[in-house]
């Protein structure tokens, strides 16, 4: 069977190093690039399962990276940065990054953020009972995970779909903050209500006709989000 493949990059070689040991201890064959440019190469010469990407790297740093990366392939990234500013992990999950690392971080905790994008790879179908759903201009088609927005095929990221999905699956009903981040992220990202406000403004950008007055899929503060049947 197929090892899991973790690309890291970062410009420091006693991080790769170090970072490549834990890795390869923990049961994951790894690929290293030390900038943007080279981590572009190995992604598209290798199609590794996941990237760990530092943002601080000469050539072409970890933002700009990510947004090229995202052009040609959804493979999960988990971002580092030095920096750990609000406003750095929210440019990064708004370029399409899974999760966001502030160094210095424990590679325990990296490897546990790693197994937890793994677990949501492959996302629990059991509880899927519907087939298609249609809400107004929304159609959506579970078996195809195909999104149609006023007649046109609307392409979501993996983490935009998982949402959605737990959304629409659950329509009409209140979904708790702390549900949705569990069911998705897994249960050591039940608090982290900024990961969640991020994507879920993300996905309304892609269905609502009006994100910034959201029909589709409305707030319950300080609770939770609802998809709206009366949307249809």
């Amino acid at each position: 069977m197929k090892k899991f493949q973790v690309l890291v990059v970062d410009d420091e070689q006693r991080i790769l190093n170090f970072l490549s040991s834990k890795l390869r201890a923990s049961g994951y064959e790894v690929l290293t690039a030390s900038d943007g440019v080279e981590a572009l190469e190995q992604m598209q010469a290798q199609e590794p399962d996941l990237v760990v990407l530092d943002i601080l790297m000469p050539k072409k740093d970890g933002f700009e990276t990510l947004k090229e990366l995202r052009t040609f392939s959804p493979v999960p990234v988990i971002i580092l940065s030095a920096k750990g500013t609000n406003a750095d992990k929210v440019k990064g999950l708004s370029l399409g990054a899974d999760d966001y690392l502030a160094k210095p971080f424990s590679p325990d905790e990296l490897v546990a953020r790693i197994e937890a994008v793994r677990r949501r790879l492959s996302p629990d179908e059991k509880r899927k009972i519907r087939d298609q759903l249609s809400l107004g201009d929304l159609v959506i088609d579970f078996k195809k995970r195909l999104v149609v927005v006023r007649g046109k095929e609307t392409r979501l990221t993996r983490i935009e779909w998982l949402l959605l999905s737990e959304l629409a699956q659950n329509a009409g009903s209140l979904m708790l903050y702390s549900e949705l981040l569990t069911r998705i992220w897994g249960p050591e990202y039940r608090d982290d209500l900024q990961i969640l406000r991020t994507w879920i403004s993300r996905l309304r950008e892609k269905i609502e006709s009006e994100p910034d007055n959201p029909k589709l899929i409305r707030t319950i503060p300080k609770t939770g989000y609802i998809m709206d049947l009366q949307s249809t």
